[in-house]
């Protein structure tokens, strides 16, 4: 069998690039020959590779991307990332092609039961085709450069690229009231630039607050578990997301999350056990703040982080399931193997 993965951007270290590339590497160990095509939005296709499944993320993107083959893949399904889901959906100038693109989908692919509820509500006629998969977690490589933080310093570490919707000014806006009565906290931004005009706005952040924020940039992938090693906390102001893999690898090195009350983030995290999520500027400051000053709590919230996440996040579950399902595609049976995980 072979699967053709099309990811959007897939040369930007973005979380649809880490999440192509993990399942990928996974599908590989199970005998699954697999290729990925970068979906750039300037991206002309004319025909795709030879390919028994086509397996496209993001929905929105997918779908526009489709509309310019000139053969149609036969088989595909469609893995909801994000701002599909969240955004795209109820955007009037989106919508349909959102709908279409799943509506024609021989399955569909949500990362929690609440997505699968959204959809099922909005699009009729597709409930039996949608499958509920957690994401999975990679193990990153022991030998990789050395990141080193500033002794007897807290810091906070957002993995993110830089666009709107990750709303990363509202993190730095916010820390620096509590830099003023703690100077030992630091902000490490890691992430590549998408968006041109956030990215001037917070590389002018950056040297404006340099005394406690640093942008890192686009760092490796397989470089991010030093970075990990490195921080105190880790922080998620996005407006919207899917089910973010920088949340699940610092959980996975007993990291406590400080996360935005957005559907991806709250299906991760339960408030106070596994992380913490705040809805307002005031609530985003409390709890900053008791991360700083309440070691045993963040010691507390980091194991069970990393134990929610060894067993509930497994990457060879994933691959396995998605396996089945493009198993029962090709025979067309058209019976999607059940979301309900063996425990």
């Amino acid at each position: 069998m072979k699967v053709l993965l099309a990811s959007p951007n897939f040369h930007q270290a973005r979380g649809n690039t880490v999440t192509v590339q993990r399942i990928s590497d996974c599908l590989k160990k199970l005998g699954i020959e697999t290729e990925i095509i970068n979906m750039k939005d300037d991206s002309k296709p004319a025909n795709l590779p030879d390919a028994d499944i086509v397996h496209g993320f993001h929905a929105y993107r997918f779908g526009k991307f489709i509309e310019k083959l000139n053969i149609k893949p036969k088989n595909y399904l469609v893995t909801m990332t994000g701002t599909d889901l969240n955004m795209d959906l109820f955007d009037k100038m989106k919508r349909q092609n959102v709908i279409r693109t799943l509506t024609e989908a021989k399955a569909i692919h949500v990362f929690d039961e609440e997505a699968k509820q959204i959809l099922g509500n909005e699009i009729s006629g597709i409930q039996a085709k949608i499958i509920v998969i957690p994401q999975g977690t990679v193990a990153f490589p022991e030998t990789a450069p050395a990141f080193n933080k500033e002794p007897g310093t807290f810091l906070f570490v957002l993995p993110a690229g830089i666009r709107k919707v990750k709303n990363i000014p509202f993190a730095i806006e916010n820390l620096k009231h509590i830099f003023k009565n703690q100077k030992n906290i630091r902000l490490w931004l890691v992430g590549p630039i998408i968006e041109e005009d956030e990215g001037r706005m917070i590389l002018e952040l950056a040297e404006k607050h340099k005394e406690w924020l640093q942008y890192l940039g686009q760092i490796p992938h397989q470089f991010m578990g030093e970075v990990y090693k490195q921080a105190d906390a880790v922080l998620n102001t996005s407006h919207s997301e899917g089910q973010p893999a920088a949340i699940l690898e610092a959980m996975e090195y007993s990291l406590p999350v400080l996360a935005s009350n957005n559907l991806g983030n709250r299906n991760i995290i339960t408030h106070q056990i596994t992380g913490l999520i705040y809805t307002n500027p005031v609530e985003f400051l409390d709890y900053a703040e008791k991360l700083v000053n309440n070691n045993e709590m963040r010691i507390k919230i980091g194991r069970a982080a990393k134990f929610y996440v060894e067993c509930n996040h497994s990457s060879e579950y994933e691959a396995k399931t998605l396996q089945k399902i493009y198993e029962s595609i090709l025979d067309e049976s058209g019976t999607i193997p059940s979301s309900s995980r063996e425990k």
